[in-house]
């Protein structure tokens, strides 16, 4: 059974940090690429970021350059460490292997 469980989200000024996780039980971590997608109030899905097996690093230019996605193939976890938060970051945040999402985490950021 595959299952995907999203934390570490929360409330936070702007300007500051939060590193969500992503743990993945099942097969389907082994040798796939795993995504971050963000979900504002009334906003369709967005994609965020994106880390392949070996690590390769995609982003959107929403957030180059203040996000880093990282994952630790042993413990089968992604981690989306989010700096410089704006509110425009709010959002449920997602990830995402293959055709299995997780639930969820709620980032919210004040002004």
């Amino acid at each position: 059974q595959v299952q995907l469980v999203e934390s570490g989200g929360g409330l936070v000024q702007a300007g500051g940090s939060l590193r969500l996780s992503c743990v993945a039980s099942g097969s389907i971590f082994n040798g796939n690429g795993v995504g971050w997608y963000r979900q504002a109030p009334g906003k369709q899905r967005e994609w965020v970021a994106g880390i392949s097996w070996g690590s390769s690093t995609v982003y959107s230019d929403s957030v180059k350059g203040r996000f880093t996605i990282s994952r630790d193939n042993a413990k089968n976890t992604v981690y989306l460490q989010m700096n410089n938060l704006k509110p425009e970051d709010t959002a449920v945040y997602s990830c995402g292997i293959s055709r299995y999402w997780g639930q969820g985490t709620q980032v919210t950021v004040s002004s």
